[in-house]
């Protein structure tokens, strides 16, 4: 929803913060990576230690630059196939890094248990497929936008629930997992409820190579 819904007022703050990386010489693509690097660095290593406060707030802030570099492609003239691709692969890298962070943490640090283990393995899952219905059906020639936990839903939830945990709030990493499950097995069926009703469903595709 705030994929969809929050650009216009993120962008206020994003443009300046983007021609000013152009101004210096970054490109979008080097932003893309330098963000994806930094982001999966902060949970990898600040989640399964327990510095769950600094990881949220190097996570999120790190993850700012997936608005700034489409700002920048944007800026610059327009993106490229393959700075979508790359964009849309880091968002895949980052997402699993956190949530995979989080189940390492839920094993070693909180001994969790097996259900809440298995919901963080679930979000990671899920996350990836929500993507990949809006990727193939747009491959497709389908128009699949929206949904109710899309990337920016599910980071504001997982590293908001980590930052709870780190104030003292019990409970919270795994409260903010069981809503993006529920969420997510929900944005699930209604991408492929999009992408069933849409007036391209139907038509014929060509065979894959070698078939």
């Amino acid at each position: 929803m705030l994929s969809v819904h929050g650009r216009k007022p993120a962008a206020v703050v994003v443009e300046p913060v983007a021609r000013g990386l152009l101004k210096v010489g970054l490109t979008p693509n080097v932003t893309t990576l330098a963000g994806t690097a930094l982001t999966m660095l902060s949970s990898m290593v600040l989640i399964p230690t327990g510095h769950l406060v600094w990881a949220a707030v190097l996570s999120l802030f790190f993850a700012a630059f997936d608005m700034v570099d489409g700002t920048m492609a944007r800026l610059g003239g327009g993106g490229t196939a393959f700075g979508a691709t790359l964009d849309a692969s880091c968002d895949r890298l980052t997402d699993g890094a956190l949530f995979g962070a989080i189940a390492i943490w839920l094993i070693y640090v909180a001994d969790a248990a097996p259900i809440n283990v298995a919901a963080s393995l679930a979000v990671i899952v899920l996350s990836q497929t929500i993507s990949y219905i809006k990727a193939r059906g747009e491959a497709g020639g389908l128009k699949i936008d929206g949904g109710l936990i899309e990337r920016p839903e599910r980071l504001i939830l997982g590293l908001g629930g980590i930052a709870l945990e780190g104030f003292g709030v019990p409970h919270a990493v795994v409260v903010s997992l069981w809503i993006l499950l529920v969420g997510s097995v929900i944005t699930v069926v209604q991408r492929l409820l999009l992408a069933k009703n849409d007036e391209k469903a139907s038509q014929r595709i060509a065979p894959p190579a070698g078939a």
